[in-house]
């Protein structure tokens, strides 16, 4: 039975020992809850229009409907609802593409339980979760699109300009916080951290706070754990 508390999760993959996997390691937090689960995005855009989740776990190569066609169409019927994408080391070449569907996080389906965990929990409270291995993958395909270093250079230069509180913003941004966690750690308030929030994405030229993550990223700034 899944309780008023619990974070309800839709796990989105068209492999049945994935998705079973997910749904064990999830099962080990009393706090998630995988109420569905979708073989494709459009059983995964089905179950959506249906029935409340609050995060979805989606993976991008699916038959019928893949993970970046849904996420976009998911977007243009709920902006608001929290994504997260599965990926692995091959699929690269769309995780930028979901960066600007405005994915709320990226994890490897091999990468740490805890990771995933963490990252669900990040993501229903309005944060995001960058796996650091996934970062550093997308950073790497920026840096070559920009000529390499001139985009670590660019980057860093435009923190630099970055008064003390937006930096200590975007840090916390970074890692992953939601404005809620920011307000209470930098003592402000919500409605504060969302001003320095929205000032930051204008200022750096960012859609979204994972692209906030990945500037900060490429000018060298390591996610705390």
């Amino acid at each position: 039975m899944v309780t008023v508390e619990q974070i309800r999760v839709l796990v989105a993959d068209d492999e049945p020992a994935v998705r079973a996997g997910l749904r064990t390691i999830l099962a080990g937090d009393p706090t998630l809850a995988v109420v569905a689960e979708a073989a494709n995005g459009r059983q995964a855009l089905d179950i959506l229009a249906s029935q409340r989740v609050d995060v979805t776990l989606l993976d991008i190569r699916m038959p019928t409907l893949d993970g970046l066609s849904a996420l976009a169409e998911l977007r243009r019927r709920d902006p608001a609802h929290r994504v997260v994408i599965l990926t692995t080391f091959g699929d690269h070449d769309y995780v930028s593409r979901a960066v600007a569907l405005n994915a709320d996080g990226f994890l490897l389906k091999t990468g740490d339980p805890y990771e995933l965990l963490r990252g669900i929990r990040a993501v229903a409270a309005g944060g995001t979760c960058l796996s650091p291995n996934v970062a550093a993958m997308v950073v790497a395909d920026l840096r070559a699109e920009r000529r390499g270093a001139a985009a670590r250079t660019a980057a860093e230069e435009w923190l630099a300009t970055l008064a003390p509180r937006e930096r200590a913003v975007l840090a916390a941004i970074a890692t992953g916080r939601s404005n809620a966690e920011i307000a209470a750690d930098l003592h402000l308030t919500e409605a504060t951290v969302k001003g320095y929030a929205t000032t930051l994405f204008t200022r750096l030229g960012v859609r979204n706070r994972v692209e906030a993550a990945l500037i900060a990223w490429e000018a060298g700034w390591r996610k705390n754990s």
